[in-house]
């Protein structure tokens, strides 16, 4: 990438993301505007070269493309309302946590300030922005995507835009980060359970990663399922689950670890055993998931 064709950006919020973006497109070679509220966490970054403003606003204006990194849609609204007037003529990024109400939100609020907008969303560490397989998507105004698509790709080469609703990115941000808590409390019972034998939890790593493969390779399978709504062929019923979670408690008593987490998990697949679905497949848990349809 030559001069010429660098992009200059602002980044607003340094915490560990927002910093590591700042930092990617520094390496990467484009002209960078920080600002953070606690002005202090700026300063390995004025080192590498950054432009800090004390100002939002002289951060907002100083960029044709504003990429906000905080917690929440309404953290993103609130640090740059002294912005607004700025804002006007420029793409405005956000890349943070929250509901798809809240992105739809935050694009009305930008698109009446002037600005064009997308929501994003990082699907990985810190450490991994700028990684060639690291995946970010985008929804919102394509026009944006299709101008700084290659300044967006500097953070990560699997980048996608999602389509033209704002809040698609943060539906599919919540959608799939539903798998991250249970997934890791499950781990965090099972290294609970190998410690109580005396053994280091780092045994059982390779084992669990070989599993989260196996998990991996299904979902196409219950996908099509759920798309099709046919739960008939069933590798793995909703009554083998059903049965399994006598084991779970036994093992929960035998190594003393808390298993409460898994109750409202069991309280599911009994239902979806009690609906008809025993000897369907536990994708058919969907269908307990949904509530019927609100009437007018």
């Amino acid at each position: 990438m030559t001069a010429k064709n660098v992009t200059p950006v602002t980044v607003v919020g340094l915490g560990s993301m927002g910093t590591a973006l700042a930092e990617t497109f520094i390496k990467a070679g484009h002209p960078i505007t920080v600002w953070n509220r606690t002005a202090a966490k700026a300063a390995p970054l004025i080192a590498m070269g950054a432009r800090h403003t004390e100002a939002v606003e002289d951060a907002v204006a100083a960029s044709p493309l504003v990429i906000t990194c905080l917690t929440t849609f309404e953290d993103s609204r609130v640090a740059l309302r002294p912005a607004g007037a700025a804002l006007r003529g420029r793409a405005l990024v956000t890349l943070n946590s929250g509901s798809p109400a809240g992105a739809r939100e935050t694009a009305a609020w930008a698109i009446g300030h002037g600005a064009r907008f997308l929501a994003g969303a990082v699907k990985n560490v810190p450490s991994a922005v700028g990684a060639p397989d690291t995946l970010l998507y985008y929804s919102g105004d394509k026009t944006v995507f299709d101008e700084y698509e290659t300044t967006l790709k500097v953070l990560g080469g699997d980048t996608v835009h999602l389509g033209d609703e704002a809040d698609l990115a943060a539906l599919y941000e919540m959608a799939v980060g539903a798998m991250l808590l249970p997934a890791l409390v499950g781990f965090f019972q099972g290294a609970a359970a190998v410690q109580a034998r005396g053994l280091e939890v780092n045994t059982m790593v390779r084992f669990a990663g070989k599993w989260l493969d196996m998990i991996k390779s299904l979902l196409p399978i219950y996908a099509k399922e759920i798309d099709g709504g046919d739960y008939t062929d069933a590798a793995s019923s909703v009554n083998l689950f059903l049965a399994g979670a006598a084991h779970d408690e036994d093992l929960a008593k035998e190594t003393n670890v808390e298993a409460a987490w898994l109750a409202p998990l069991h309280d599911l697949v009994r239902r979806a055993a009690e609906a008809g679905h025993g000897d369907h497949s536990i994708s058919a848990l969907t269908e307990v998931l949904r509530k019927p349809a609100r009437q007018p």
